[in-house]
């Protein structure tokens, strides 16, 4: 490998250093926090009011964050990976 592609490399192995620590697991579980909170203010309603406009907004939005806490989880796994990788071949 030339010194021209290690210099991109490793340009690009700390783009996604940098990633990886803002995709930290407290950035997660701050996510994951706040599905639950929908969820347990929905569960908490009425079943008159969880049928109602409010209540399926309330829902949909505590899918939509535990959705995206398991999207983050696997895009922190996936970075884990990729840098290992970009680590392995470049040594």
């Amino acid at each position: 490998m030339d010194n021209s592609t290690r210099k991109t490399l490793a340009v690009i192995l700390s783009l996604l250093e940098e990633a990886q620590e803002r995709l930290s697991d407290e950035s997660m579980s701050q996510v994951r926090d706040a599905a639950d909170a929908e969820q347990e203010k929905f569960d908490n309603m009425t079943p008159g009011l969880q049928a109602g406009e409010r209540g399926q907004k309330i829902e949909a939005a505590a899918s939509a964050l535990s959705s995206a806490a398991d999207e983050i989880e696997q895009a922190s796994t996936a970075l884990d990976e990729a840098i290992g990788h970009l680590n392995e071949a470049t040594e």
